[in-house]
């Protein structure tokens, strides 16, 4: 059985490697295929997913390729994880927006806006490739940012596709907040959630017969913060924490994650949510010459490639420069679910299709679904209130304007994605970000007429 890495040079492909080989039996996996248009970055990569298979003693044949019929052929499940413009037209997403006083991030806002736009028809020509030389019986398993508005274009251009688009934020909070009262094992912590991707709320959390969600109001409360101690005191002292969601830029994010839950108790905010919620405080909170973009390109892309090449130079390699945790665990259990049929519960974006009774149809949702070997069976829930669907209602529509656009090549639309998006306050300010973003990404975008 073949898994094929899309995005075979990507910084995380190590730790999803490592999470493939610990389940090497229960997937039945013979090769693993990395496959990226930029050769040069993904060989390096390769040798360290190479000395990863090889220090497991695993018998799973790596194969490193940039040509599209030998990545895809006879493969089962497709891991897609493609970042469009890598980390440099990230920097200019966040910096041409902190540049006209809106929020500056991956995901939300103008910059997520900027990085669908270049992300929704490579997406497309990878199912029409997957689909011409994989297994019929394949999967997709999409991480490909900006989730929703890729999840919304492939529903849309693709409906028919073998896709199941995820997200491991909801995951990686569980985990984060679960340490903050003493939960290492996150893993059996149930949770119910609803939203769109990197918009959304836990409603409920247990841990054998424990409320979660209460110990975690109570944690927020008296520190003021969602991480756990140990990351407080290590962050007042600068030192690492070994956890990519808990360096000093997340700081303020886990901040305003429990001023959230001290203005709406209800539920427990996905993080993202800091952005749409707290615009103004985000951008004053920014610094405009130096963002996201610029730490992870100093930190984790930087230790990862030096790493490679010390390695090379003295056959040493520092396990500490590749990350593996919950991110590759979680593609990796998505797979094993599908293939054993074991109808267990994982948060997937999907057409709401009436699980949210008061939400369009057409709603690409997270929530809670079942998976089978016939794909994922979304857990339907009561309608939500006034508030979430307000916002939720917002937000989707923007997004599917930016679509819409997108695939119609029409300017106005996706002006007016842009301006109804909560994190901008005018299409003055609208027109002036998508003015200077068209100009920073006329090698990626659709031309917008």
């Amino acid at each position: 059985m073949i898994i094929t890495i899309v995005g075979g040079g990507s910084t995380f492909t190590p730790g999803i490697v490592t999470s493939i080989a610990l389940r090497q039996k229960e997937l039945g996996v013979t090769e693993v295929r990395l496959y990226d248009i930029d050769g040069e970055r993904q060989s390096k990569v390769g040798v360290v997913v190479d000395w990863i298979l090889k220090d497991m003693k695993s018998p799973i044949k790596l194969t490193v390729t940039t040509d599209k019929k030998e990545a895809y052929t006879d493969a089962k499940f497709i891991f897609a994880q493609m970042r469009v413009g890598k980390y440099a037209m990230r920097e200019q997403d966040e910096k041409i927006s902190l540049r006209h006083g809106v929020v500056g991030q991956e995901t939300c806002g103008c910059g997520g806006m900027a990085y669908g736009l270049r992300t929704i028809f490579p997406m497309i020509e990878m199912i029409d490739d997957v689909e011409k030389y994989a297994a019929k019986d394949h999967w997709i398993l999409n991480y490909s940012n900006p989730a929703a508005i890729v999840a919304i274009a492939c529903q849309k251009l693709r409906p028919n596709a073998r896709i199941i688009n995820i997200c491991d934020m909801p995951i990686a909070i569980i985990e984060m907040i679960g340490k903050c009262v003493g939960i290492k094992d996150y893993t059996n912590i149930d949770v119910d959630y609803f939203g769109l991707n990197h918009f959304g709320w836990f409603t409920r959390m247990e841990y054998e017969g424990r409320d979660v969600a209460a110990e975690i109001r109570a944690y927020a409360k008296e520190h003021g913060i969602l991480l756990p101690k140990e990351h407080i005191e290590a962050l007042k002292k600068h030192e690492a924490t070994g956890d990519r969601h808990a360096n000093q830029s997340w700081i303020k994010v886990w901040t305003n994650a429990a001023r959230l839950m001290e203005l709406c108790p209800e539920y427990i905010p996905n993080t993202y949510l800091t952005y749409y919620l707290f615009p103004k405080e985000n951008v004053e909170h920014s610094d405009s010459n130096h963002t996201r973009a610029n730490e992870v390109m100093e930190t984790r892309e930087k230790a990862l490639f030096e790493g490679v090449d010390r390695y090379l130079a003295t056959g040493e390699i520092d396990k500490k420069v590749f990350y593996a945790g919950a991110h590759g665990n979680f593609i990796a259990d998505l797979a094993v679910a599908l293939l054993g049929d074991e109808k267990k519960k994982f948060i997937i974006i999907e057409p709401n299709n009436g699980k949210v009774p008061n939400l369009p149809d057409d709603t690409m949702i997270e929530l809670p679904a079942w998976i089978t070997k016939n794909g994922p069976e979304l857990i339907g829930i009561e309608p939500i209130s006034t508030f979430y669907k307000g916002m939720i209602e917002q937000q989707n529509a923007c997004e599917h304007l930016l679509v819409e656009g997108a695939i119609e090549g029409f300017y106005t639309k996706v002006l007016q994605a842009f301006a109804l998006n909560k994190t901008v306050p005018s299409i003055e300010v609208a027109k002036e970000v998508l003015d200077e973003m068209i100009e920073a990404n006329k090698a990626y975008w659709p031309e917008l007429k």
